[in-house]
């Protein structure tokens, strides 16, 4: 059998001068690094997301999302670009199927659904909903800010995050005329801003973070026997780091399972004191025990992405503009620098891709 060979893609802010929106990078599994290769232009890449079947890769962009056709080489080539009817995004996600791309807006707080087509290109839109109402403190959170738009495996609820009204929103998805209808809502504690959630594997548990309370809640997840009757019960509440300070100024950014098919780790970024969280995940019961949280040697680990060897995991810093790189001690929690860092304008977020035959 043929050793698996992978890519990454970096994508960063552009409007500085210094970065052209997406970087691309060989891998190194087994060492856990990454080498620079060339740039693609990009008008600003907040987000990267690679569809699931490993060919097509989606940014966002000024003037809406950007499809590429990953080519057998890591190369990329343009689909189309789509409009999203909207300012520009923060966050993408994808159904199991390849089927549709979530945009969430935090500018104008917007969630958009749209369709993919066969050939991985993005397709029309087929539903949007503008989040409304007011949050409790100037800036941050005062308006509405959508951080995370998520569709279910089985393709029936959307959830939405909003951190800048605290609430995370839940639609169900009706495919035949592919309209979001809202069913419930998660009112979530006044100034938390819920970030960012993922369900496990086996979508029994949901895990939530929060950007300002820096915690995860972790719920168990039911449905009852009517289309409807979905219930969420909360069953912890974890810190995303140790710091015995509790400053106001750090915000939990990124939250991301291990690669392994039950997910049995789950790790948190954390600026203002700049650090990844590693927890152990109980696949039966749902809940997280922290292992260790230390520094990246960069600044506000905006992303991070785990190596497919789980073994190892790169940090996007985006204001020291750097990728650092760790080896990953999951028995005793330890982050281990593993090799050097290499130097990316403002690095916004990393996918590592496994490259598709040819």
């Amino acid at each position: 059998m043929a050793k698996s060979k992978y890519i990454a893609y970096i994508g960063s802010y552009s409007y500085t001068g210094s970065a052209k929106g997406i970087t691309i990078c060989d891998v190194d599994v087994a060492k856990g690094s990454l080498k620079k290769r060339t740039e693609i232009e990009v008008n600003n890449s907040s987000y990267l997301i690679a569809s699931r079947d490993h060919r097509t890769l989606y940014s966002i962009a000024d003037e809406g999302v950007v499809a590429f056709r990953i080519l057998p080489n890591g190369a990329l080539s343009k689909l189309n670009t789509r409009n999203i009817r909207g300012m520009r995004g923060c966050h993408l996600s994808l159904d199991q199927n390849d089927e549709y791309l979530m945009v969430s807006g935090y500018h104008d707080g917007k969630a958009t659904l749209l369709k993919l087509e066969k050939d991985g290109s993005v397709g029309p839109i087929i539903d949007g909903v503008y989040d409304k109402g007011i949050g409790s403190v100037a800036e941050r959170t005062f308006r509405p800010h959508v951080s995370c738009a998520r569709m279910t495996d089985d393709q029936k609820y959307i959830l939405v995050a909003d951190l800048g009204i605290d609430q995370v929103k839940v639609f169900r998805f009706d495919k035949m005329d592919g309209k979001m209808r809202q069913i419930d809502t998660i009112r979530c504690e006044l100034q938390s801003a819920p970030r960012f959630f993922r369900f496990s594997p086996d979508r029994k548990y949901l895990y939530l973070m929060y950007e300002i309370k820096n915690v995860i809640d972790v719920f168990s997840f039911h449905e009852g026997q009517t289309p409807n009757d979905i219930s969420f019960e909360k069953i912890q509440t974890i810190s995303t780091h140790n710091d015995p300070s509790n400053s106001p100024l750090i915000a939990a950014c990124q939250m991301r399972f291990s690669p392994d098919p039950e997910a049995k780790h789950l790790f948190v970024s954390n600026a203002g004191i700049n650090t990844v969280t590693i927890y152990d995940r109980d696949v039966e019961t749902g809940l997280l025990t922290m292992k260790g949280s230390l520094p990246v040697s960069g600044v506000y680990p905006k992303d991070f992405c785990i190596f497919p060897d789980e073994k190892h995991i790169a940090v996007a810093n985006n204001e020291s503009g750097t990728i650092t790189f760790f080896s990953v001690d999951y028995d005793n929690g330890l982050l281990i620098m593993s090799d050097r860092d290499i130097e990316v304008d403002e690095p916004n977020c990393i996918c590592i891709v496994e490259l598709p035959e040819n």
